[in-house]
């Protein structure tokens, strides 16, 4: 399986977290959130982080360096009613389209 880069993923070797940097032919190239040291994994050891992964590591759409998840993420927390909804949707989307990360439910 492929992880689009900025994706979280958890090198299952030792069971941390990390972000998708890049890929080789054979390796993926991941770091720590936040961190700058890069570490090889072969994809069969890693897997999609869960929600429940990311909240253990602290981790917010804001922290994943993104200027876009901090406008949404910032109009979400504005907004109401109908409106909160498609703030929402679009966060969901955008995590999903631009991280490679599959959201469960509300945020």
């Amino acid at each position: 399986m492929t992880y689009r880069i900025g994706a979280y993923v958890v090198d299952t070797r030792d069971d941390r977290i990390a972000q998708v940097v890049g890929e080789g032919e054979t390796l993926v190239a991941v770091r720590q959130p936040g961190g700058e040291a890069v570490w090889e994994v072969p994809p069969s050891a890693l897997r999609l982080a869960t929600r429940e992964d990311r909240n253990a590591a602290g981790l917010r759409p804001y922290l994943s360096g993104c200027a876009e998840c901090v406008e949404l993420d910032d109009a979400l927390r504005k907004a109401v009613g109908e409106d909160r909804s498609r703030a929402g949707a679009a966060v969901r989307m955008h995590w999903i389209v631009t991280h490679g990360v599959v959201t469960e439910g509300r945020r």
